[in-house]
């Protein structure tokens, strides 16, 4: 029986697709059996950040409306057995509910270990449709103060469902300037929004020109694997953005990072 999370998010543009597709290739590089389902509909992109959108044969809505099986629709990704992605729809669709939804899951719940859902950003009927799916939800949020906002609203609400863990991670965090004290620091973000941290991501270009995960030699890849474990375990090990600034040679770097 798959565990259900849903990643979600008081706005978009904090990197919450990338959050979703980035540690479903943790938890597979730990052995887990992964499932994606992008619930993002007419803003859809995980197939695109998975590298798979020329591989799409069927989607949610074929498997909704009898067109082929679920197993049918889903793709798997090459570089990663046992990862797949169920993509999502370039329209908006009003007619699938999330108990369709969870129809559609219950067919294939028993061959994966967990299934992770891409939220639409907001707190509109797409929201909801994915919550009333998951197990546990993890928010999305960075440092600036009106994502913080949006993620208080966004968290307030998901205490009104009965899920078994709501969790925090704060992603394209600058170690550089929380040292120059310019960000706020992670354990301040998680004391203000009251929501126990699960992991903290840094702000890498190398997030953005890569599909299909993070490179294994980059700080990202580092951050993932410790969010995974913290998921899998409940620990809670944060990745440390500010450690390459830290010292003599750091403080070079934070000037480079000026330029």
């Amino acid at each position: 029986m798959a565990t259900k999370i849903v990643i979600t998010s008081g706005k978009g543009g904090v990197g919450k697709t990338t959050v979703t597709s980035n540690l479903g290739v943790a938890l597979n590089n730990l052995g887990y059996r992964v499932l994606l389902i992008d619930l993002d509909f007419g803003l859809n992109n995980l197939d695109v950040v998975m590298g798979i959108e020329n591989r799409v044969s069927y989607d949610i809505l074929d498997v909704f409306e009898g067109r082929c099986r679920v197993k049918q629709a889903l793709v798997e990704i090459k570089e990663h057995k046992n990862l797949f992605v169920l993509p999502s729809i370039t329209k908006t669709v009003s007619s699938i509910s999330g108990q369709n939804i969870k129809l559609i899951i219950e067919k294939v719940n028993a061959i994966f270990d967990y299934i992770i859902l891409d939220c639409p950003a907001g707190i509109d009927v797409g929201f909801h449709r994915a919550i009333s799916i998951a197990d546990e939800a993890i928010v999305v949020t960075t440092p600036q103060l009106s994502s913080l906002r949006d993620a208080d609203k966004v968290i307030s609400i998901l205490k009104s469902y009965r899920l078994d863990r709501v969790s925090l991670a704060i992603n394209r965090v600058r170690g550089d300037l929380i040292l120059e004290n310019k960000m706020m620091m992670p354990s301040d973000v998680e004391g203000l929004l009251k929501t126990n941290l699960i992991g903290v991501l840094p702000e890498e270009d190398i997030v953005f020109l890569s599909s299909g995960g993070v490179p294994k030699n980059s700080s990202s890849y580092k951050a993932y694997k410790i969010l995974s474990q913290n998921l899998i375990k409940n620990t809670k090990k944060i990745y440390d953005t500010t450690s390459k600034y830290s010292g003599f040679f750091g403080s070079i770097k934070r000037g480079l990072k000026r330029l």
